[in-house]
């Protein structure tokens, strides 16, 4: 195990042997918010419905979901294309240590129910199988009315308190979160410090949209999946094909990647959800995929 080196951090690895301009960003442009690239994207559900129709066979719970597939597709191409995972704090790059992905849980769908936060890790050896099982075990826990986040419940705390006293705290709080300093019990399940925060729309009955990114915590990307729906493609000779899609809307810190990289990193996602029998293999398994030019 490599020694930690000064201006390491307990969740990232500070880059120090970047190209300048990657180096400058951060300082230039120092805001997470002020650097939010958009990419949106169409999943063909074709093939997903062909896969999950065999892999629901005879189940009469927990079935497997368009959300578990797609979380598992962006997870796996976070494993294989690291620069995705890396984060942004006091004007330095860091990469993240692990692949961690969070989504809100909403205990009941009701106006008045709370919403709990689920966090995840997704390692290298993760299967869509073993994720599914992580996904459903954290979302029977979480909507559990006598259970509670360590996030959420360091909230309560907060807004009971005198509201100075909560104003001092605060930003004692960011301060420390900008030097890595906060323990788990605090952001360990906070979305803001996942790798990937995704918040599927679409089971609500939305449309897609692209969330805002926030300064604080360390995510750099927030994916939004949006309601089905069909619409038509159409190929080089102008023909039509109508299929049902679900949409993603992706918010991004330009500033950790560039666009290249970026578009590889989609066609691999594409790849994955074309083939989801891959998402079967362990997540560091290499997958051969084209870039369209």
């Amino acid at each position: 195990m490599s020694r930690k080196k000064h201006g390491d951090r307990p969740d990232g690895v500070w880059l120090r042997d970047l190209p300048a301009m990657n180096l400058i960003m951060p300082t230039v442009m120092p805001n997470r918010a002020d650097n939010e690239a958009y990419i949106g994207l169409k999943v063909d559900l074709r093939p997903l419905d062909a896969y999950l129709a065999k892999k629901n066979e005879g189940r009469t719970e927990d079935k497997y979901t368009y959300f578990h597939v797609i979380a598992a597709a962006i997870a796996k191409a976070f494993i294989l294309r690291p620069a995705m995972n890396r984060f942004i704090c006091k004007n330095r790059i860091y990469q993240r240590k692990n692949v961690t992905v969070a989504f809100i849980v909403k205990k009941k769908f009701e106006d008045k129910s709370e919403e709990g936060m689920a966090f995840l890790e997704y390692t290298p050896e993760e299967t869509l199988d073993s994720f599914h099982s992580k996904i459903m075990e954290v979302i029977h826990q979480t909507r559990r009315e006598d259970v509670k986040d360590a996030s959420s419940n360091a909230m309560d705390i907060l807004v009971k308190i005198p509201h100075f006293v909560t104003v001092a705290a605060v930003k004692l709080i960011r301060w420390l979160d900008q030097f890595g300093c906060l323990p788990k019990s605090i952001i360990g399940s906070d979305p803001n410090h996942a790798a990937i925060f995704l918040s599927n729309l679409g089971s609500i009955g939305l449309e897609c949209g692209y969330h805002h990114l926030v300064n604080w915590g360390t995510n750099s990307c927030f994916v939004v999946l949006g309601k089905k729906h069909y619409t038509v493609e159409y190929d080089k000779e102008g023909n039509g094909d109508c299929h049902e899609v679900i949409p993603l809307g992706v918010t991004l810190d330009e500033r950790i990647a560039d666009g290249y990289y970026y578009s590889k990193t989609v066609a691999l996602v594409k790849e994955l959800l074309a083939h989801p029998e891959l998402l079967e293999l362990p997540a560091s398994t290499p997958v051969e995929y084209a870039v369209h030019r």
